[in-house]
């Protein structure tokens, strides 16, 4: 008898730790609204959407939306919560579901799930919070190749925040606990915080050669966006390297041809370096002149292929000795 209660025991433990392995929470968390069935034989158009963070700019979606062919459109993040969810579906209301993904690990963005998703989704979103998490977690992993084959397959792609920041082939990739200011940025372009990645490109066509920027103008960032691409051309990823930077509630539609306008209440801001930095050095105060900015809002269009543009605002901008100075007439650098 006392065997046979051993004997019991034995069993009961291992029903309980099998129940509790099944029930074993997996690496990541998934929800989605709309149709539990993903949508089959639809047709995509490539596109990318730059949002320069703050309150989300209803046009993006609704422009991602119709270039997903209303298929299932996908939110990932690292962080946070699938409040996406609701708004994103009441933008598309014709399309066939919505879902967040939240990835915050490299075991999560190497799982079979996760990659299914990403490889069933007509469009991806990635959401703002802190890029030093999509760095981490998702550089070199299995989410990674099909972030890069799904872009390439032609479907739309866009991001807010720190999801515009891991979109263009050089990255502010923040990986330490606070964010360089202009001022810590222009007075040594070394400082520790300023931390840069050329390993989590993701292949999007007219973003190659950029580095991207956002809360331009609220966070006061054009400074550090220069000392950003002194060290693009220190590193040597670029003999003349060009940024994008944009304000808050405001995002940029690039469409297959490279066409781009503006959606939101402020500007875009495209810089195109004209030459070698004069001082870009540790410990010392950026010089670098002569970067030629292009500024355009709603009203104005820029050409990505031919880095042009049209009805917006020319004008240059050098940091000399750490100091921003501005061709504008009233000398300001936004």
């Amino acid at each position: 008898m006392k065997k046979f209660c051993v004997f019991l025991m034995f069993i009961l433990l291992f029903l309980s730790g099998s129940a509790i392995a099944a029930k074993k929470k997996p690496p990541y968390d998934y929800f989605r609204v709309g149709s539990p069935v993903d949508a089959s034989n639809i047709q995509t158009t490539r596109g990318a959407v730059m949002m320069g963070g703050g309150i989300d700019v209803d046009e993006a979606f609704s422009w991602m939306c119709a270039l997903s062919g209303n298929g299932d459109f996908l939110v990932i993040r690292a962080t946070g919560t699938d409040a996406y969810n609701p708004y994103i579906q009441q933008l598309c209301s014709n399309g066939n579901s919505v879902a967040t993904l939240i990835i915050p690990s490299t075991e999560a963005a190497n799982n079979e799930f996760v990659i299914g998703t990403i490889n069933a989704a007509e469009a991806i979103w990635i959401a703002g919070g802190d890029q030093s998490n999509y760095i981490n977690f998702w550089t070199n992993t299995l989410l990674h190749s099909a972030l890069k084959d799904r872009i390439a397959q032609g479907i739309p792609i866009g991001g807010t925040s720190a999801g515009l920041d891991v979109l263009t082939q050089f990255i502010y990739s923040a990986l330490l606990n606070k964010g360089v200011t202009s001022a810590q940025a222009l007075e040594d372009p070394f400082n520790k915080y300023v931390t840069l990645d050329n390993q989590f490109d993701l292949n999007i066509p007219f973003l190659e050669g950029i580095i991207g920027d956002a809360h331009l103008i609220t966070r006061d960032r054009m400074g550090r966006d220069l000392a950003f691409l002194c060290r693009v051309y220190d590193f040597g990823w670029s003999p003349l390297p060009r940024s994008i930077t944009i304000d808050e509630q405001t995002a940029l539609l690039i469409d297959a041809n490279g066409q781009a306008t503006v959606a939101g209440i402020s500007n875009v801001y495209f810089l195109t370096t004209t030459e070698a930095p004069e001082t870009c050095q540790k410990g010392a105060p950026l010089t670098y002149r002569n970067i030629d900015v292009y500024r355009v809002n709603a009203q104005a269009t820029f050409d990505l292929a031919n880095w042009t543009g049209q009805n917006g605002t020319a004008y240059t901008l050098s940091a000399e000795n750490g100091v921003l100075i501005s061709t504008q007439p009233n000398q300001s650098p936004y």
